[in-house]
């Protein structure tokens, strides 16, 4: 798997343009790097690929998107799902590339990258430990970095064509290699109703925006996290910016919900855009 975006295509052609012979560069986004010769016209992958200065040209011009090399051509990761009519693409940032979901980010990228943003999600829960669930799916991350320390992880998505996404994204690879993550299909406000009771040590909960999944904020859909969360377990439930008007009116809401259903304790977890709820 070669994938490519403007913070690599770019010093490529730079060094190209410099007569230079050799480049270190990323084949996979940044997670590792590799030296590969160069001539005034093209790149030379390890597997016998070439990139031309136009194509190179062409991804560096795009710097929303990722770009996968195959037969020494390149193609946008994007994709269009039929089932709930939207695009999906992947967009590279200085760290862990992002979803644009019809253009929109599904993480947070001001200030950050998607992988600090995990992180910091999961230190809301750590020790991550025991069986865990994650809601929402997306990119993995969540389900990956849970899943160096858990026993095991589910993890839920609602949209099939995410999957193709994730095949398509160096750092979600682990999603398809590690034994101890399980991937459901399905709407979350379903799926967690097969799930025993205290079924899970810990849960992320990092729902789409209020406005496009209020039914993952109801009462009932607390009950059950409540109900298939263990004595003494945490769920981390992520709502947006606290300091925004929005994010403060939905935050007030969830704490008192979330009360109603009978945790004990509900914590601010603001460097994560988000709440603490403790059984």
């Amino acid at each position: 798997m070669v994938v490519l975006s403007h913070f690599q295509a770019k010093p490529i052609l730079e060094a190209m343009w410099s007569g230079h012979e050799q480049v270190e560069t990323s084949l996979d986004l940044g997670l590792e790097t590799a030296v590969l010769p160069l001539t005034p016209t093209h790149l030379h992958l390890p597997d016998g690929q070439t990139l031309t200065t136009a194509q190179l040209e062409e991804i560096t011009a795009n710097e929303l998107a990722c770009y996968r090399v195959q037969g020494s051509e390149i193609e946008k990761i994007q994709f269009f799902s039929e089932t709930l009519n939207r695009y999906y693409s992947l967009m590279p940032t200085e760290g862990a590339p992002t979803m644009l979901i019809s253009g929109l980010s599904m993480h947070r990228i001001k200030g950050t990258e998607p992988h600090k943003d995990t992180l910091a999600k999961i230190k809301a829960v750590t020790p991550v430990t025991g069986a865990v669930l994650d809601t929402t799916m997306g990119l993995g991350y969540t389900a990956i970095m849970a899943a160096k320390t858990a026993v095991h992880v589910t993890t839920i998505e609602l949209d099939p064509t995410v999957g193709e996404v994730c095949r398509a994204n160096p750092w979600s690879q682990a999603l398809f290699t590690r034994d101890n993550i399980t991937r459901l299909i399905g709407d979350a406000f379903d799926r967690i109703e097969e799930f025993d009771d205290e079924s899970f040590s810990r849960i992320v909960h990092d729902p789409p925006m209020f406005k496009l999944a209020g039914h993952l904020y109801s009462t009932d859909f607390y009950h059950e996290l409540y109900r298939v969360l263990k004595a003494k377990g945490r769920v981390f439930h992520y709502i947006g910016d606290p300091k925004s008007k929005s994010g403060g009116t939905v935050t007030h809401g969830v704490v008192r919900r979330l009360h109603d259903v009978g945790f004990r304790r509900v914590k601010p977890w603001p460097q994560a855009f988000g709440v603490v709820a403790y059984k």
